[in-house]
């Protein structure tokens, strides 16, 4: 039930909040907004504005003449004298895992062509407005991950390793443990070299691979003499692979408040971050070093989804954040179908100076939306095969 109910809060939030970046920027340049829907069909409510009225309809089975159907089954319109149709027809749907902006005037994956190049449709807009309006769903996406991350900074602080020799934490099995190195116990020297910082207690051990080495602890207030020998990890250094002395050991991580000022920095850092993250995996799957079986689906997005309500508010709001950043950057993807496919057509068509045919565009948004398509049903199969493992 946890898996449920958060894979629908985080998909509700995202896709509504990407849906009215597109919706108000529509508004904001005179595009006319048919329909502004959240949730896949069928409807459930819609409220639609009319001259000096809103239309509330509510839908459910109705028998009918015809059997039984989906219909409107409670109807009522709210007065409003004076005010002046949008013809927008606002839609919560029965279930609420998805959503889109009807726009006039616009070709999208219904392949609706019913065009009349009106002032109020979207052809009609200049160019940059076309740009405003399909990259605004994006532009929320990314606000509202930078948010989320600067809230939860500001929230829970920031946590910084301390540089005081101090043991946090031991890793069972390694050589510390087995020489009864214990949490809270500070190091002071190392074969005859007084410690001061972690960072000299590192560059000691780390340059000392598979060697015996004496340390005095302060455990305590009482000085005690350990014989510690390193053993070796193997890691990727500036000239290649490197190897490193370890003895299992951890410092100590301390959580420092943060102002609004440094909330919103981190807010900036860990959404420029995510971007990078997925750019980075791109590249990886681009040179072969990883495979589509590596990305997940809508099974792995709900199982996540679970995992992190399961765990706490920080780790939910983060995987919300992440995702957003993820269903930002997809949708700027120059493929048909996506919003930045979309964008990449109509900068086409402002560099050689004329549209591109009803029948061409369709011809785009077809093999965009096979495209991905196809790509849905790879992973989405990868998710069942990993479910399955």
């Amino acid at each position: 039930m946890t898996t449920l109910w958060a894979t629908i809060i985080i998909l509700g939030v995202l896709i509504t909040i990407h849906e009215f970046g597109h919706f108000i920027a529509a508004r904001s340049v005179g595009v006319r907004v048919e329909r502004f829907s959240i949730g896949i069909p069928p409807r459930f409510l819609t409220l639609k504005s009319i001259d000096d009225a809103m239309e509330f309809n509510l839908f459910f089975f109705s028998w009918s003449s015809e059997g039984l159907r989906w219909k409107s089954i409670y109807k009522k319109i709210i007065r409003r004298p004076g005010r002046i149709a949008s013809n927008t027809e606002y839609v919560l749907a029965l279930l609420p895992l998805g959503g889109y902006v009807k726009m006039a005037g616009f070709i999208d994956e219904n392949m609706d062509a019913d065009i009349r190049y009106e002032k109020y449709e979207f052809l009609s807009q200049p160019l940059w407005a076309k740009i405003w309006v399909l990259s605004a769903g994006v532009i929320m996406n990314t606000i509202l991950a930078f948010f989320l991350f600067a809230s939860i900074g500001y929230y829970q602080g920031l946590s910084e390793i301390s540089d005081k020799p101090f043991i946090s934490d031991i890793v069972d099995g390694h050589p510390a443990s087995v020489a009864g190195i214990n949490p809270g116990d500070k190091i002071v020297n190392i074969n005859g070299q007084d410690i001061q910082t972690w960072k000299e207690l590192s560059e000691i051990i780390n340059s000392n691979p598979d060697t015996k080495l004496d340390f005095t602890i302060d455990r305590k207030g009482t000085l005690e003499t350990l014989s510690i020998t390193t053993t070796s990890n193997i890691r990727p250094g500036t000239n290649g692979m490197d190897t490193l002395g370890v003895i299992g050991i951890y410092p100590e991580v301390v959580y420092k408040d943060l102002t609004i000022k440094e909330a919103l920095a981190i807010g900036f850092s860990r959404t420029l971050g995510s971007f990078q993250m997925i750019f980075d995996s791109l590249k990886l799957l681009a040179y072969g070093s990883a495979s589509v079986k590596d990305f997940g689906g809508p099974i792995m997005i709900a199982q996540l989804a679970g995992q992190t309500a399961e765990a706490g508010m920080v780790p939910f709001f983060t995987f919300m954040a992440l995702l957003s950043v993820n269903l930002a950057f997809l949708n700027i993807l120059p493929i048909p179908g996506l919003d930045g496919g979309h964008i990449f057509i109509h900068l086409l068509e402002g560099i050689i100076r004329r549209p591109l045919t009803l029948r061409m565009r369709i011809a785009i948004q077809q093999v965009g939306m096979a495209f991905l398509l196809l790509l849905m049903i790879t992973i989405i199969f990868q998710d069942i095969l990993r479910l399955f493992n």
